[in-house]
């Protein structure tokens, strides 16, 4: 399968689905729920459930390209929060937040991201090829 065939292979759709999903935890932090129970704590604890919600999906889904997808996911969900904060920072704060100021940031939540995504994708992909066997 050439790469350009594997990418209008993958669910787009499943794919923005679980990258929604994943805006949960920034959602907590906007809405005080984190600073109300404790932020490493919330933000720890959110990050292992989306994680789980990931996997879970991509292995009842039974995805045929469970790391690519879930990189995807991993990325999609760093441009929906990059584009979140550059929205809501300036109502929230009165002005631009978070890494729209700063290239650099903007390279490293997608990479931060991306690598979120490979992870859960290999633990995925592992879970499939055991249940193939």
């Amino acid at each position: 399968m050439s790469n350009n065939s594997a990418y209008k292979t993958l669910n787009w759709g499943f794919i923005a689905v679980l990258s929604i999903f994943a805006l949960i935890r920034p959602l907590m932090s906007i809405l005080g729920i984190s600073d109300a129970i404790g932020k490493p704590v919330v933000s720890i604890t959110a990050t292992i459930i989306i994680s789980i919600v990931w996997i879970i999906a991509v292995y009842i889904k039974q995805d045929s390209q469970p790391i690519l997808t879930l990189v995807f996911v991993g990325i999609g969900y760093g441009i929906l929060a990059i584009i979140i904060s550059g929205i809501l920072s300036p109502i929230l704060t009165g002005h631009l937040q978070g890494p729209l100021t700063n290239p650099f940031a903007i390279v490293s939540v997608l990479v931060t991201n991306a690598i979120w995504g490979l992870i859960t994708g290999l633990i995925a992909g592992v879970l499939l090829k055991v249940n193939a066997n």
